[in-house]
């Protein structure tokens, strides 16, 4: 459910994040910038300039701002489209006015990586290569065509063509880099962040579902007027049916069940909430539970437990944290969608650590995403095995990133390899040839008795009915 939310959320247009408001706001500053650079090069260097252009050029800024004050309200959001225009008027309203300065040979030409660096932020990867391709046809234009920039003693300040060159190559090389810099981070920041959402999602249902004492304690509190209303009626009767002995006994019967069934309620609430067998299980009793939804899905899944070295043999009761539970689902369910008939999962124990190992008879990881997994979003293209194996999988790498957050989240260190890869040294086995991952925690995180948060012991209240 969390997987399917947030790929529609990435989806969306990431532009429409961004306030009319904002953009506004950056064009005041290059409107002050224009002038004030038209100003300086006028009164103190002399620089004689085209003024009725120039100040041509920045009015149209200036009533383009103008314009979209007076006819949108400040917290519209931009679509994608709107943005596109946007950037795009403030790029040719640039290039316009360094042909009237000179072109290339204005040092302000520089910005001209501007507007790509704001598209490949906040715009799809269409509308960043159209405003960058744009920019390069207009940096390439204006080393050709410009006016000159002159002084008041006719001087032309020009940049010897080796040097106007380089200039060219070096806005080219910032429009292409820059851009392309800007988008990638922009994406991984954007993927992360929807990732890491849908990790919360998952979090919440799983703590919603181990919550069982919440959840009796807000049915208590829905049924409490309901109760309360079947004890006034019942009172009621009790008090109007004095000559009829035989249906009075009947309506002090309901009200002694209404409020049976109030205290059991409220029992029931105060019990989910003391319990403390809800918050800790024996080992191999979380490993069962993270388990039980894929247990019957066409797979066999083998369980085992043993301790290592001089451990005890009595396995360890650990903490039922939410985290441990969805990230172990969530690892089993990808083995059981990829194996081929069989699926393990062995728990092992030390003094000072608590191990768990998936793996499948599957084929594994692919070799050239080890180091990636765990990333969000990873996409790659399906072979037509693929498709027909598992035709219901996206594969977005979504739900290993959920169950490696979540699992680090609980302390735990995460390593993953394939059955074949004969460097590997998780597995044995010639049979578990496929993926494996294991899991493993330092013992004082999660163990529930001598661990650093143990559960208070002692005997629960008793639950009274």
């Amino acid at each position: 459910m969390a997987e399917s939310k947030i790929s529609l959320w990435q989806g969306q247009e990431r532009s429409s994040w961004i306030r009319l408001r904002t953009l506004i706001l950056l064009r005041w500053v290059a409107i002050i910038g224009q002038l004030t650079a038209i100003t300086v090069a006028q009164q103190t260097y002399h620089v004689q300039l085209e003024l009725g252009l120039c100040y041509f050029a920045v009015g149209v800024s200036v009533m383009g701002n103008l314009t979209a004050i007076l006819l949108f309200p400040e917290n519209k959001r931009l679509s994608e489209f709107e943005n596109f225009l946007m950037v795009l008027f403030d790029l040719l309203q640039l290039s316009f006015l360094l042909y009237l300065t000179g072109g290339l040979n204005n040092p302000f030409a520089l910005l001209l990586v501007g507007p790509v660096t704001i598209s490949a932020n906040v715009m799809s990867t269409r509308s960043t290569l159209i405003v960058g391709a744009v920019a390069i046809v207009l940096t390439s234009l204006l080393a050709q065509f410009h006016l000159p920039l002159r002084t008041n003693l006719g001087l032309v300040l020009d940049m010897p063509d080796t040097l106007l060159f380089g200039n060219w190559v070096a806005i080219i090389i910032a429009i292409v880099f820059i851009g392309a810099y800007s988008h990638r981070v922009s994406s991984e920041v954007q993927s992360m962040s929807e990732a890491l959402s849908a990790t919360h999602m998952a979090l919440a249902r799983e703590q919603k579902l181990t919550d069982l004492g919440g959840v009796v304690a807000a049915a208590a509190h829905e049924l409490g007027t309901p109760l309360a209303t079947i004890k006034l009626a019942s009172s009621e009767l009790i008090e109007e049916l004095d000559d009829r002995p035989d249906l009075m006994e009947d309506a002090a019967l309901i009200r002694e069940q209404a409020n049976r069934c109030r205290d059991i309620l409220r029992n029931m609430g105060r019990a989910g909430k003391d319990d403390l067998h809800l918050r800790q299980a024996p080992l191999t009793t979380v490993i069962h539970e993270a388990a039980e939804p894929h247990v019957n899905r066409g797979k066999s899944v083998h369980f085992g437990e043993r301790p290592s070295g001089d451990a005890d043999m009595q396995q360890p009761s650990i903490l039922r944290k939410p985290e441990i539970i969805h990230g172990l689902r969530n690892l089993i369910q990808n083995a059981v969608d990829f194996a081929q008939a069989n699926v393990w999962v062995e728990a092992e124990w030390t003094p000072d650590q608590i191990t768990i190992c998936i793996m499948d008879d599957g084929r594994g990881y692919p070799p050239h995403m080890i180091g990636r997994i765990g990333d969000p979003f990873m996409r790659r293209r399906r072979s037509d095995s693929d498709k027909s194996a598992r035709p219901e999988y996206v594969g977005m790498g979504l739900g290993l990133f959920i169950a490696k957050t979540l699992l680090e989240r609980s302390g735990a260190e995460l390593k993953f390899a394939n059955g074949t890869d004969p460097y590997q040294n998780l597995n044995t086995d010639p049979d578990r040839r496929g993926a494996i991952v294991q899991v493993s925690w330092q013992r004082k995180l999660i163990d529930a008795q001598k661990g650093d948060s143990p559960v208070p012991s002692g005997a629960n209240q008793p639950f009274q009915i």
